[in-house]
């Protein structure tokens, strides 16, 4: 069955009661405004609910709207999405407000075309900041969305296909309440949150939709949605350097174009290096290591890339004359001042360091 032979409207009223009583308590949903929306949603892309909340608490601390947003420091920009991932998201939020800033007088379209000009803004967001923040009309169809409608109304096409997708979010759009729209897409949401979750059996006890739903009645809710597998990911071994001086540590900046850009990295090679290849590294960064102790493997998964990681904590005799593209941090200011990607999480520890949501002042 494809999801136009479904009864769609049927689904309305019983997913918004539910959605009433059972709706979590989120800071985002405490006082609705489209940058908070619009902050929200980019923090939950590929990121939990409970672990955005520290982050989304800091980042409107820190830039509480869109002209703060624009004109930060990219350095600080970074450090406070750090721990999140995919940087490049935050960086186009910052391109995306000086756009707002500079085509909208500073205030966010509540247009749903105008929304999608804007930088790192697709179709799911400009759906979820209409219709949530200005109560327009227009679905916002996620993952958790497609997923919840393929077993609803027992469709097996693949939702990994944009004119499936498409699909969905046009009959969709055809029975969404236009004076309770943001509800909806909210309830939606949550409904592929907590119930029919991605992970697990569905909880189809507890579901508002359990007698309307096909893959329940015809037990295929292990086979829906149907999804097309990813491109396997390339795995690549690297070496990880964590070399002190004392109260010092060597870190590196990435090139501003690419993987992981313009983020601090401790030196690290492509290849797994025995501890002699690892010190004569090290001396032909013109440094002098005294003493070289392996430390814990560690695995940092990326979109098409697998990072599998040897380390070493290197001590040296002194740093400062050491290849110029080093930077030797004091590690008592490390946190603030230097934005590292959660690839390098699991040496941070060396330097007594938290890391990310364990790093956050209570």
């Amino acid at each position: 069955m494809k999801i136009e032979e479904f009864a769609l409207q049927d689904l309305v009223e019983p997913l918004l009661q539910w959605f009433l009583g059972h709706a979590r308590i989120l800071p985002w949903r405490e006082e609705v405004t489209p940058y908070r929306v619009w902050v929200s949603e980019i923090m939950l892309q590929q990121t939990r609910v409970e672990a955005v909340k520290p982050y989304f608490e800091r980042f409107v601390k820190a830039l509480p709207d869109v002209a703060a947003l624009a004109v930060c420091d990219e350095k600080q920009l970074l450090k406070l999405w750090e721990g999140l991932g995919y940087y490049n998201r935050v960086r186009n939020m910052q391109t995306a407000a000086r756009q707002i800033v500079e085509n909208h007088g500073g205030v966010i379209p509540d247009d749903y075309e105008a929304l999608l000009k804007l930088k790192g803004i697709g179709h799911y967001t400009a759906g979820a900041i209409a219709s949530i923040a200005y109560g327009k009309t227009t679905p916002a169809v996620d993952g958790n969305v497609l997923r919840i409608l393929s077993r609803v109304a027992g469709d097996s096409r693949d939702i990994m296909k944009q004119s499936v997708r498409a699909n969905m979010q046009a009959q969709l759009k055809k029975v969404m309440p236009k004076e309770r729209a943001g509800a909806f897409n909210q309830a939606l949401m949550e409904l592929g949150a907590i119930v029919c979750a991605p992970n697990g059996e569905p909880k189809c006890g507890v579901c508002p939709w359990e007698k309307l739903c096909i893959a329940k009645r015809d037990q295929l809710t292990a086979s829906l949605p149907v999804k097309s597998k990813p491109t396997k990911r390339r795995i690549e071994e690297r070496t990880v350097l964590v070399i002190r001086d004392g109260e010092r540590v060597a870190l590196r900046r990435r090139p501003k174009q690419g993987l992981l850009a313009g983020m601090y990295e401790f030196p690290n090679e492509v290849g797994h290096m025995q501890a002699k290849e690892a010190v004569s590294y090290v001396r032909g960064m013109r440094l002098n290591p005294l003493r070289i102790e392996p430390l814990s493997d560690a695995k940092h998964i990326f979109s098409h890339v697998e990072w599998r990681m040897k380390g070493y904590l290197v001590r040296v005799e002194a740093l400062g004359d050491g290849e110029s593209d080093l930077l030797f941090a004091e590690t008592s200011d490390f946190r603030e001042n230097y934005p590292m990607p959660s690839a390098f999480a699991a040496y941070l520890k060396y330097l007594n360091i938290r890391f990310g949501k364990e790093g956050f002042e209570p």
